[in-house]
């Protein structure tokens, strides 16, 4: 008879009861409204005080949510106070540090200039990531996170939730089974910004409140002397911190087209805009990305197409037979058109209420996986774009479970079985590529020049080693006894080549870092 002593008598004890812990589900009763410990994960919000706090929302109802992480503690209270349970961080690394193996999630929402970093380093520690949209600040940070998901397995999701509405579905498969014949021309449009842009740099220091760490707040980017217009929710149109109306929408508008035309990365750029300064976004913009020719599917052809953006009052045109007296964009704040050689497609912001010029109701085959069924869920909205009645219901689709939710599901499936969210990284990082390809476009407008990009490589290739670049730093612009003073401050004239570099991948400040690339 062997020997056993009591610490391996308890320790096989503890076996024993974690594997009845960790029975399946459906052997405990799950569905009868039980859900064993083990089938909920353990979720580490970053960034709480916006829209972080709905994302939290969506998941907390059934899983657990173990810490919570914001450099404003004023702004991200109401969160704190709501969830007791969770450990409450200023810095998302002391939080990897010490909960690092506590944590199965992390749910990113902070100022897009720190998403990277967050999930690039979670992602490293085998976390699952959900990240707000835009999905990074730059071209080189959405290609790493692209590349970690791939290398590390694990569940991924950028928070552009028209992503898994009905809308996208709908606009992939008319577009795919030839209904409009083939696309040479999309067009895309906001109403936004709705926040201040076009701005002068401040040029006095406000005093930071005693609830706000502007060192954690600041990042990897450069440090600037805090003012009030950068922070709270104002950092989307400064250009350290944010990319601008293009970066906070086109995630939720050029996503149908993106996915429907099967783009991957664009081979020249351009753009306009109202006045260009170093440090703030523009009022408006426009930016045209062209796309080469794809693969043919087998019922509709992929010619070379062009993708143009409007922002900040700027429009398309009215297509050709768009009814009159009926506003283009809608209420949703959004527009997409398809140009096709058969007939026009249009929908509003996150692809909602698709609908044909010609006023046909396709009837297609389903072929684009759709959520899966909750009636917890709301209804999908319609609408956004404006469509007809006909088709109005078409384009409501049935109750599904949330973007987060599909998220969840994926973080709990094994690699080798898992159904990929709608969002997953390898489709939003090829595509957040897109969208910050817009953002360069503006900001290397001064070189007066189609941009030539080598996607790939990541770089420019009609940019000369001679050439120089300079922006307008401050607007001076007065009146004086009623005659107009036109003043502009502008930066020395500095390597066009090392200012796109720069803009293509970002030197981060000491004491922040990202993995290498695999």
């Amino acid at each position: 008879m062997s020997k056993i002593s009591r610490r391996s008598f308890l320790q096989q004890g503890a076996l024993a009861t974690a594997a009845f812990t960790i029975a399946p589900s459906s052997i405990l009763g799950k569905s009868h409204g039980y859900q064993a410990p083990s089938d909920k994960l353990n979720i580490a919000v970053v960034g709480i005080g916006g829209q972080g706090n709905s994302n939290l929302r969506a998941v907390k109802p059934t899983e657990n949510i173990v810490a919570l992480c914001d450099v404003d503690w004023k702004y991200a209270k109401a969160v704190f106070d709501a969830t007791p349970e969770a450990k409450k961080y200023w810095d998302w690394r002391k939080m990897y540090d010490e909960m690092g193996k506590d944590i199965d999630a992390v749910i990113v929402a902070t100022a897009d200039h720190t998403h990277a970093a967050i999930a690039a380093n979670g992602i490293t520690l085998g976390k699952h990531m959900f990240v707000q949209k835009p999905l990074t600040h730059s071209v080189y940070e959405s290609r790493l996170l692209t590349k970690l998901a791939e290398k590390y397995q694990v569940a991924t999701q950028m928070g552009n939730q028209g992503a898994s509405g009905e809308g996208v579905n709908l606009i992939c498969e008319w577009i795919w089974n030839g209904e409009i014949g083939e696309v040479r021309k999309v067009e895309c449009a906001t109403n936004r910004p709705v926040w201040l842009q076009g701005l002068n740099t401040p040029e006095k220091a406000d005093r930071i409140p005693s609830t706000l760490n502007w060192d954690l707040f600041t990042g990897p980017a450069k440090m600037y002397a805090y003012n009030q217009l950068y922070h709270p929710w104002n950092w989307r149109g400064w250009w350290p911190y944010g990319t601008g109306a293009l970066g906070d929408m086109a995630c939720h508008i050029m996503h149908n087209a993106f996915l429907a035309l099967n783009l991957q990365y664009p081979i020249k750029a351009e753009a306009s805009s109202t006045l260009l300064l170093n440090h703030c976004a523009p009022h408006a913009q426009h930016v045209k990305l062209t796309y080469p020719a794809r693969d043919n599917m087998p019922k509709v052809a992929m010619p070379e197409v062009e993708i143009h953006w409007y922002d900040g009052g700027m429009m398309p045109d009215r297509p050709a037979g768009f009814p009159q007296g009926r506003e283009l964009m809608g209420s949703g704040g959004g527009l997409t058109i398809f140009h096709g050689t058969k007939d026009t497609l249009l929908c509003g912001c996150y692809a909602n209420g698709p609908w044909l010029l010609s006023g046909r109701v396709p009837e297609v085959p389903q072929t684009v996986r759709r959520l899966p069924l909750s009636t917890a869920a709301p209804a999908a909205p319609a609408g956004g774009g404006g469509m007809g009645a006909q088709a109005n219901a078409a384009a409501r689709g049935p109750r599904t479970i949330s973007h987060e939710m599909d998220w969840v599901r994926a973080c709990k499936e094994s690699p080798a079985n898992r159904v990929k969210p709608k969002s997953d990284f390898s489709e939003a990082g090829p595509f957040n590529e897109m969208v910050v390809m817009g953002v360069l476009a503006v900001r290397l407008q001064a070189l007066n020049k189609i941009l030539e990009w080598d996607g790939p490589n990541m770089k420019f290739t009609n940019i000369g080693a001679d050439e120089t670049i300079r922006t307008v730093v401050k607007d001076g612009f007065t009146i004086i006894d009623g005659d107009p003073q036109f003043k502009k401050d502008w930066t020395e004239p500095e390597n066009a080549q090392a200012f796109a570099a720069e803009l293509v991948k970002h030197t981060y400040r000491d004491g922040w870092s990202l993995p290498a690339m695999p």
